[in-house]
């Protein structure tokens, strides 16, 4: 994958010049452009429509002569402000000098990057650097324009942000850093960041919302996927939000990838194990094609690299029509030529049928590199609201697979467990009756899962509080409904490994 040119594109501020982004940031915070100023300044509503590219109710909001105003004017919605205002709060000649401003006119300056407020999980005020009218990512249309173009934040950017799991580590690698927002959220836990990204104009975007955002710098290096990184070089983390799209062609850089079908994550995925250290993340959003006669699990366990457990986690599926169209409309193609739209749309869905495709996929790929003789795949469909960040839930669950694959049954019956927190219990049932038809546990943190369990799994989880052994636990249930108690422990055992694995128990002890 080659290079991609930015020369048709506006020029950037400086990278390096970092004591002009110093002093950037702090007149930016002298001002409250953050994210809190902002939802202040705009209220709600306002704030929303500027995270979906909307700008008309936050020009309205922005009529008044605040240095705030004045800002969100000049960085977020790209208008041109008088500079004798901007003077009084910004360091001007300096900004001029740089890059960050131009002159527009003979008393006019106007901002050569969008830069966007956004908020770190600890209250942190960073600032994502972007090109003029891509701060959103996917905001329609952008790709049309210019195929080397930066996006800012976007959905997909803030969902992998969340199921990160953020350890202190040495290292970590961000692979196709785009704006540089994973990269920024890494510098935070590991002592050592790398980025990658084919597009070089990204490399110099990642450089500048770093700066600007007072994060250390990262070592930034051009090229496709692992080719800039060293075959000795091994990380504690891998982090990508790839351009994942399954599209004809590589026509827009940031979200194409270049290769057939759904080849790019898949040597993605293929690629991190021997990345990682012993007990490193590799974590990746990904799109995958379900394939007539194939089973889409089966393809996706496949791709899962020996040494690595595994969890993936399908979030949507689309028919073919149905992703063509949503991709279509991210590139802007319904607003232009309908001739043009249709021969777009046939190239898309004469792509799929020569694949036999029949669907699409998108999901989360967690992978951990383990010493374990027999590694751990999980793969499934959850389509359900869950609660970010996700985190500290993704590490939990690769703990539980250690604790799982240590214990045999006969171990598992000695061990002492606790309910987890915000477990609820339902039960399903005709009105009247006696006995329900079934009982569901529902977590309301973490991934929230539901799980049908029998009347013992559910007495079961009730009186897990760590003080009994779950053998001792099950022979009172068996005193109590009358049941062998030796049978009781030979069926249970499963039931239990289920609710452990999903998160319902955790060992106490």
């Amino acid at each position: 994958m080659g290079g991609v040119s930015d020369a048709t594109l506006s020029p950037l501020p400086s990278a390096d010049r970092p004591e002009v982004a110093a002093r950037l940031r702090e007149a930016l915070l002298a001002a409250s452009f953050t994210a809190d100023g902002l939802l202040d300044l705009l209220g709600a509503p306002a704030y929303a429509a500027l995270a979906r590219s909307e700008t008309v109710p936050a020009l309205r909001a922005t009529r008044g002569d605040t240095p705030l105003e004045t800002l969100v004017r000049l960085f977020l919605l790209q208008q041109p402000v008088p500079h004798a205002r901007v003077e009084e709060f910004l360091p001007l000649r300096a900004c001029v000098e740089s890059g960050w401003l131009v002159h527009t006119g003979a008393d006019e300056v106007a901002a050569t990057v969008d830069v966007r407020p956004y908020g770190g999980p600890d209250g942190e005020d960073w600032f994502i650097v972007s090109d003029l009218g891509c701060a959103v990512g996917g905001a329609g249309g952008i790709g049309s324009r210019d195929e080397g173009v930066v996006l800012g934040v976007g959905g997909a950017s803030t969902t992998l942000a969340g199921i990160t799991v953020r350890t202190p580590v040495s290292s970590a690698l961000d692979l196709g850093t785009g704006s540089g927002i994973q990269a920024l959220h890494a510098a935070r836990h590991a002592t050592r960041v790398t980025a990658t990204d084919l597009n070089p104009r990204a490399l110099h975007v990642t450089a500048l919302t770093l700066a600007l955002s007072g994060a250390p710098a990262a070592d930034l290096r051009e090229g496709s996927l692992f080719e800039p990184v060293r075959h000795d070089e091994r990380y504690d983390l891998v982090v990508s939000n790839p351009p994942f799209v399954i599209s004809p062609g590589a026509r827009l850089t940031y979200r194409d990838g270049g290769m057939g079908g759904d080849d790019l994550c898949r040597s993605l995925v293929q690629g991190a194990g021997e990345r990682l250290t012993e007990g490193g993340f590799a974590q990746f959003l990904a799109n995958w094609q379900h394939v007539e006669g194939e089973d889409w699990q089966d393809r996706l366990r496949s791709w899962v690299p020996r040494g690595c457990d595994a969890w993936i986690v399908q979030r949507e599926v689309q028919d073919v029509t149905q992703y063509a169209e949503l991709w279509l409309r991210d590139a802007g193609d319904h607003r232009g030529d309908p001739a043009e739209y249709q021969a777009r749309y046939d190239a898309w869905l004469d792509e799929f049928e020569a694949r036999k495709v029949k669907a699409v996929g998108f999901g989360w790929i967690t992978l951990r590199r383990t010493s374990a003789a027999e590694p751990v795949v999980t793969v499934e469909e959850w389509p359900h609201p869950v609660e970010q960040p996700l985190g500290d839930a993704v590490r939990a669950h690769f703990e539980r697979l250690d604790y799982l694959r240590a214990h045999d049954d006969a171990a598992l019956l000695a061990g002492h467990f606790r309910l987890a927190g915000e477990i609820v219990q339902e039960q399903v049932g005709m009105p009247g009756a006696e006995d329900p038809e079934h009982v569901v546990l529902r977590q309301h943190r973490g991934m929230r899962r539901a799980t049908k369990v029998d009347t013992v799994g559910a007495g079961f989880a009730g009186v897990c509080d760590g003080s009994l052994s779950a053998g001792r636990i099950l022979d009172a249930i068996a005193q109590l409904v009358g049941e062998d108690p030796v049978s009781l422990r030979d069926r249970t055992p499963a039931q239990i490994r289920l609710l452990v694995e999903q998160g319902f128990l955790e060992p106490a002890r």
